[in-house]
């Protein structure tokens, strides 16, 4: 057991080891291990914590995980879910039972770039395992906390695969391999690869982002770290038949503006091609449309 002064630090896979988290708050909430004295990490750069112990030494093999050293702590070993799992659990231990929705819930909120998101976590999971009744309360600060990080991601998922914007990459004796580079706000890329799988399954693709990249040849899904900007294709002719269409079909009557920068925040812009033409088309619009309304009212009403 982990004494009162000691931390556990736990290893994920990566900053998006969702099955990892999970792995090991079964292990942690059998053992009514209190969520201050866990910290988790991941072996990558990403998003540590200030101050996150990257490098401890991972745990020896002690028969017993949840044991002192001769400090009297565990602070500095780093365990994996997977020696978690070495720890015998009772048989009169109580599991946790949760709701689909609760799991989503979870899951989604484990992906927001929140550097306290598995804490967060772990607080209501170790909470609502000492009172089960806390799954009824839907007004409880964590959990409702935990709702609004879940919707943040859902929506950066959402946006990721409304603007992604493939450019054609040619490859001599090979498909022509299209190429997008996003910036995601959270940890999504693999959440919102399936669609792209689904929607593009018979061509050559490859998404760029910062944090992972994710590539389909056309059978499986491969994984590669994180690029930069530059990695991605410039422009080519078909970008400017796209943005000759899209100037061509924007009618100036529809344009709600708001709505438009609710929809299409202004962080996305950088990644489509047509934001170079919003502006302006919004300002021609406007124009427009005073215009329109100005010959309406001259010319009065129809007989």
């Amino acid at each position: 057991m982990v004494t009162d002064d000691a931390t556990l630090v736990i290893e994920l896979a990566g900053p998006t080891d969702w099955a990892g988290f999970r792995q090991a708050c079964r292990v942690l909430l059998a053992e009514g291990v209190p969520p201050e004295q866990v910290r988790w990490r991941w072996g990558t750069a990403d998003d540590h914590d200030a101050g996150d112990p990257v490098a401890t030494p991972a745990a020896p093999a002690h028969a017993d995980l949840f044991s002192a050293n001769a400090s009297a702590s565990v602070t500095g070993r780093a365990l994996t879910p997977r020696d978690l799992d070495r720890v015998p659990l009772r048989a009169d231990q109580r599991p946790l039972r949760l709701s689909r929705e609760q799991l989503r819930t979870l899951q989604g909120a484990s992906l927001h770039r929140d550097a306290g998101r598995f804490e967060l976590c772990h607080r209501w999971l170790h909470r609502t395992h000492a009172d089960p009744r806390l799954r009824q309360d839907v007004l409880d600060a964590d959990w409702r906390q935990l709702e609004r990080m879940a919707h943040a991601v859902g929506r950066d998922i959402h946006k990721m695969h409304a603007f992604v914007r493939f450019r054609p990459t040619r490859r001599p004796g090979e498909p022509d391999l299209q190429v997008a580079w996003f910036e995601p706000a959270h940890h999504i890329v693999l959440a919102a690869a399936p669609f792209f799988v689904r929607r593009f399954a018979n061509q050559r693709w490859s998404i760029l982002t910062p944090d992972l990249c994710v590539a389909w040849d056309g059978e499986q899904l491969q994984t590669a770290p994180g690029a930069r900007r530059a990695d991605a294709p410039p422009a080519d002719a078909g970008e400017a038949l796209w943005l000759a269409y899209y100037a061509s079909t924007f009618n100036p009557a529809r344009l709600k503006d708001q709505a438009m920068r609710r929809e299409m925040p202004r962080r996305y812009w950088a990644n489509l091609p047509e934001a170079v033409l919003i502006s302006t088309l919004v300002q021609q619009a406007r124009a427009r449309t005073g215009r329109m309304l100005n010959d309406a009212a001259r010319d009065g009403p129809a007989p």
